[in-house]
C-alpha cells in the first residue's frame, strides 16, 4: 500500500482506562496518526455509542480536531452506512489500515467485513489493543487467518516512505525515535 486510509476505532474515554498496556498502545497510536498526517493521508475515526462510552480520548481527539468522528452502534465499522460512504469516497486509496480498540471486537469484525468486501486491510498489531491480552492475541491470530495483513507502526510508515531520503524521511525518523 502506498496510499492507505487510516481508521482509528473507538479509542474512547470509558474504554481506554481498562486497556491492557494502554500507555504503550497510546504512544504507538499517536505515532501512527502523526505519521499518516505527515504523509497527508486520510484518517477516519469512530466512536461506539459515545453517549455511553464517552468521546475519543483527548490525546487522539486533539490530533484529529479538524475531523468529526463517525458515530456507530454496530461493532463492525463496515456495517455503518456513513463509514462505508466515507471510505468509498477515497478514490486514490489502495487499502485500509486499522488501529484502535478493542482488537477482538470492533477491530476484528471490521477487518473481517472489509476483507469480505474485497478490500486490502492491514491491522497495526502494536496500535490495537484489548482489555485482556489473551483476547488481543486470539484476535490477531483470527485476523491473520482471515486474510488480513498484520503490520506494525514503523513497518507501515516506512513502507509508505520507501526511501531513506528527503525532508519527510527526516521527519519520520524523528517521529519514531
Amino acid at each position: 500500500m502506498k496510499n492507505p486510509c487510516l481508521v482509528v476505532i473507538d479509542v474512547q474515554e470509558k474504554l481506554f482506562p481498562a486497556i491492557y498496556e494502554k500507555e504503550i498502545f497510546l504512544n504507538n497510536l499517536e505515532i501512527l496518526v502523526k505519521g499518516f498526517q505527515l504523509f497527508e493521508l486520510p484518517i477516519l475515526y469512530t466512536e461506539q455509542v459515545p453517549e455511553k462510552l464517552g468521546p475519543t480520548i483527548e490525546p487522539i481527539r486533539s490530533l484529529l480536531a479538524s475531523d468529526a468522528p463517525i458515530t456507530k452502534s454496530s461493532f463492525s465499522c463496515a456495517s455503518d452506512p456513513e463509514f462505508m460512504s466515507r471510505t468509498s469516497s477515497f478514490q486514490a486509496q489502495d487499502g485500509i489500515v486499522l488501529a484502535g480498540i478493542e482488537t477482538h471486537i470492533c477491530v476484528y469484525q471490521t477487518e473481517r467485513d472489509l476483507i469480505r468486501r474485497g478490500l486490502h486491510v492491514e491491522v497495526v498489531t502494536n496500535a490495537v489493543a484489548s482489555r485482556d491480552s489473551n483476547n488481543h492475541r486470539i484476535a490477531v491470530d483470527r485476523i491473520r487467518n482471515n486474510g488480513g495483513f498484520l503490520t506494525t507502526v514503523e513497518m507501515i510508515l516506512f513502507n509508505i516512505q520507501e526511501h531513506a531520503e528527503g525532508d519527510r524521511f527526516k521527519e519520520l525518523v524523528k517521529l519514531v525515535k
